[in-house]
């Protein structure tokens, strides 16, 4: 199986690339850094750069794509005089326009595999069941992910290519904080579970790291 991570050179991402590298897969991962490796330089936010990455994959066929490259600006901002305009267009343009254009570019190699599936790492913070105010921005980014999954795996299904939506835990990365209730260790783990899992009849699902289905 080929893997490909987006954001792939921290936490969440580097847990997961370390884990499909130990169970022998053939695994690549982004950053926005120049390419080491088997880790490939890609801002996900550039058009451009998508289409260059996708050129240099040449013909390869891609059977996981883990969207998780993201990031979270407007942790502590004030409601009154906070989340200027620039972080909105930032943080939905690394959180959901980056998310499309990945898919939207990665679609040949997909199509190349048999059976091929995306994951998208959204949040609980998505669910508008669970709406506790604050982060405004983060929240409305990963709700818009969310909705992107949900009508990607519309799209797909016809053509063979399951969607998950996921959250993976409030984990304890510079983006979840040191007092997050678990590691990057066990977010894998269970990701890994739900994306082997991931088939057409699951399809749209929008399921936390340990196997539970996300009220929406």
């Amino acid at each position: 199986m080929t893997v490909l991570i987006t954001g792939a050179n921290r936490g969440i991402g580097r847990a997961l690339f370390d884990r499909y590298d130990n169970r022998g897969e053939t695994v690549w991962g982004t950053h926005r850094q120049p390419s080491a490796g088997r880790m490939l330089q890609l801002d996900v936010t550039d058009p451009a750069a998508h289409a260059a990455f996708a050129a240099e994959l040449g013909d390869t066929p891609i059977d996981l794509l883990v969207c998780n490259a993201g990031v979270y600006h407007d942790k502590g901002q004030a409601l009154d005089t906070g989340y200027p305009a620039a972080m909105w267009a930032d943080s939905f343009a690394a959180n959901v326009t980056g998310v499309f254009l990945t898919v939207q570019h990665m679609l040949p190699h997909l199509r190349r595999a048999d059976g091929a599936k995306i994951a998208i790492i959204s949040s609980q913070m998505a669910s508008q069941n669970r709406a506790p105010g604050g982060s405004y921005i983060y929240r409305a980014s990963k709700a818009a992910v969310l909705n992107l999954g949900r009508n990607l795996a519309a799209d797909l299904a016809g053509e063979g290519i399951a969607v998950g939506i996921y959250h993976p835990g409030w984990v304890q990365t510079d983006m979840g904080s040191a007092a997050a209730e678990i590691d990057t260790e066990a977010s894998a783990a269970g990701l890994t579970a739900r994306f082997d899992a991931l088939s057409l009849a699951t399809t749209g699902c929008f399921e936390t790291w340990d196997g539970r289905a996300h009220p929406y």
